[in-house]
């Protein structure tokens, strides 16, 4: 007798739930059997993206492949859908292969997925979907909205909402930190992580950026990010605005006082140190002008500036000069190339003594005065001295040069 249609669908969905029923308990993930083996692959996918679950056969005899959710009911039945979730669509299937995607995946669907072969013996291999799922925005606060220099602050950053849960890091700048974090597990295996970071700030960190890094499997470039305000004293610095040069007798003097600080300062003051500014020193605002200098107004000028946080002064030292100071004064000479000159003299004149050296050298010999003349036939030393030319008479005659 031949049955077709959906009455061979039903024999045959009936006789495999029989079958099944008999399965002995315990059995091991994946059974092997010689020539045919069942295959399938662990899956792991982000919330609300897609998961696809291959149930693989090798040399298959006509066995039946179905899929089974974790709560084994069957998902597919060859190319049939007997679960009513839409979300569950049919990739491809052959002899060898049942796949089979799942849209839209949440955090119940995850759980073990079995792949059934109906063979003599059954075979059974499980896939097991993991779901991530990724943390919301974190949310960075500060305990301070503003603090100031030398002081401790403390960041929190909080990721809510992940699985598994998150790791956070900490940057300042450049620079890492390392904070102090909690893990929270919630109710529906969801976790949260905060994490605190302190670090005492210098008035170099204000307006640094301090970055909360998330680190998750399911999230990429996840960050909040806050800068710091920090409160610091003035920096204070004196520009002489006039005169540029020597500060003489009769000229006029004007000094400004920059000073910067957060907040800005309030209050800048000008003062002499041990003794009392010029009568008609004039100070408008952050400058101090000084009309007809004279030696008598000699001293340390000093301009101090101040806020909320603290004060700070910077000094300027007067010295008055003689009113025609620095007047035709010499030009700077330059000492490299008068030495450089003295170098080339003391040369010319070495080479000079060289070449005089060796000149007389080669000219030099014996010679004879005309005192010795007449003496080489005498018979002795007297009638030499009688017969040489000119005798000691002629002594104011002879004259003998020499180079």
């Amino acid at each position: 007798m031949a049955i077709t249609g959906s009455g061979s669908l039903a024999i045959s969905l009936s006789v495999f739930v029989i079958s099944a029923a008999f399965l002995p308990k315990g059995a091991a993930e994946t059974v092997t059997v010689e020539g045919q083996n069942l295959a399938t692959d662990n899956v792991t996918v982000i919330e609300g993206e897609s998961a696809t679950i291959s149930c693989r056969v090798k040399n298959n005899d006509d066995s039946v492949i179905q899929l089974l959710n974790p709560n084994r009911q069957t998902i597919y039945f060859r190319d049939l859908r007997p679960l009513k979730d839409s979300r569950f669509q049919l990739v491809n299937f052959s002899e060898n292969e049942l796949r089979v995607s799942l849209s839209n995946v949440s955090l119940s669907d995850e759980g073990r997925y079995v792949c059934q072969l109906y063979s003599d013996p059954p075979q059974e291999a499980y896939a097991d979907i993991t779901v991530l799922v990724p943390p919301g925005s974190p949310i960075i606060e500060s305990r301070d909205d503003m603090v100031s220099e030398g002081n401790e602050t403390e960041l929190t950053c909080t990721a809510i909402g992940s699985k598994p849960a998150a790791s956070i890091r900490w940057m300042k700048g450049e620079e890492e930190l390392t904070g102090e974090a909690t893990v929270e597990e919630t109710y529906d295996r969801m976790f949260t992580v905060t994490s605190r970071v302190r670090f005492s700030v210098t008035k170099d960190d204000d307006g640094v950026p301090v970055d909360c890094i998330i680190d998750h499997p399911a999230a990429k470039d996840l960050l909040a990010q806050r800068h710091l305000e920090v409160l610091y004293k003035p920096e204070v610095k004196i520009v002489v605005t006039y005169p540029e040069g020597l500060t003489r007798e009769g000229d006029n003097l004007d000094l400004s006082c920059i000073a910067e600080g957060k907040p800005h300062p309030n209050q800048i003051n000008w003062l002499r140190v041990d003794e009392d500014v010029p009568p008609h020193a004039v100070v408008t605002g952050s400058d101090l002008y000084i009309e007809n200098l004279n030696k008598s107004y000699n001293g340390t000028y000093r301009c101090v500036a101040s806020n909320s946080i603290g004060e700070a002064y910077d000094d300027y030292i007067l010295y008055v000069y003689d009113s025609r100071a620095g007047e035709g004064a010499p030009q700077k000479i330059d000492h490299a190339v008068i030495g450089g000159v003295v170098a080339v003299v003391m040369f010319a004149i070495l080479c000079a003594l060289i070449v005089l050296g060796r000149y007389f050298a080669r000219h030099k010999g014996t010679y004879f005065t005309h005192e010795a003349k007449g003496a080489d036939d005498a018979a002795d030393a007297d009638t030499a001295i009688i017969n040489a030319e000119g005798g000691h008479n002629n002594t104011d005659e002879k004259k003998e040069y020499y180079i």
